[in-house]
């Protein structure tokens, strides 16, 4: 049995989904407060729905129960309900559960975390906490550290919409990183389950080039898409809506934007090694958004 935290985002309902298409038995962690139709589609996918919420401790140990793996994808980045935080949930909930997983004998713990940031924030103390409490905790580990998702930073709801012209783009845009799938990330996740090179490994993920912005902009343009107008978000701005934030998710969000504009390039080879797959180029994101 395979427990998935997170599984009703998107990240970890796309590892559930593959899972299950592998035939693997596979456990959800849900919050009795998650949406009814993510829930249904998780069983649709037949998935076996737990409640239980990192944010409390003693529904952990019996969701860890009878699993041999837990992937944990969770964070409280993009999806917080009442009392979620960078705190509660990245840190304190994600220790909580390896803590449960360790106790109820898990053999391998797979955590999704990010690929190290030149800006420091909350977020990533966070993640260094949780990677450092799976690796003392005796169960063998792979550790997961991607970079920006695609989907995410190349998308509409961050201002880049290259598919319809326009494109808001951090700093010049002339700083590479390795922009990767999601979808990418989630077939890591699942593969990482059996792969033996993934045991006791921690892996930076990114795609198969780093790219600027405005090489992203040229592959949009170039799969058939219109003239995009440029709008820049200067370093400064970024530096001062850094010093600006609020609480740890702005924060977050603000260390992670100009840690991108002066570029974010990881590389992926140690992690094909031991999972051969061929990665999501920005040229085939950008078709496939076009489409």
């Amino acid at each position: 049995m395979i427990l998935v935290a997170g599984a009703t985002g998107f990240l970890g309902g796309e590892v559930t989904r593959l899972l299950r298409a592998a035939g693997k038995p596979v456990r959800a962690l849900a919050r009795t407060t998650s949406e009814a139709g993510k829930k249904a589609a998780l069983e649709g996918h037949g998935a076996e729905i737990h409640h239980g919420d990192l944010k409390a401790p003693e529904s952990l140990a019996a969701a860890c129960l009878g699993a041999t793996t837990v992937v944990s994808t969770a964070s409280a980045t993009l999806s917080r309900q009442d009392g979620d935080s960078i705190d509660t949930v990245d840190r304190d909930g994600q220790i909580a559960l390896v803590d449960a997983a360790a106790a109820a004998g898990v053999k391998h713990f797979v955590f999704v975390s990010f690929a190290p940031l030149p800006v420091d924030c909350a977020l990533q103390r966070a993640k260094r906490a949780v990677e450092a409490r799976i690796r003392e905790s005796g169960m063998t580990y792979t550790i997961l550290q991607p970079t920006d998702f695609m989907e995410v930073w190349l998308s509409p709801a961050l201002g880049f919409d290259a598919a319809h012209g326009k494109a808001r783009v951090l700093g010049a845009g002339d700083k590479a990183t390795s922009f990767i799938s999601l979808g990418d990330v989630a077939r890591f996740a699942a593969a990482a389950v059996d792969a033996p090179g993934a045991r006791n490994a921690t892996f930076t993920l990114g795609g198969p080039e780093a790219v600027s912005y405005l090489d992203v902009i040229r592959a949009f343009e170039a799969a058939g898409g219109p003239k995009v107008e440029v709008e820049h978000v200067p370093e400064a701005a970024l530096e001062a809506q850094l010093a600006g934030a609020t609480n740890a998710v702005e924060e977050a969000f603000g260390a992670l934007m100009l840690s991108t504009a002066r570029g974010l390039p990881v590389s992926s080879a140690e992690a094909l090694e031991a999972m051969p797959m061929t990665l999501t180029s920005v040229a085939d994101y950008a078709k496939r958004s076009l489409a």
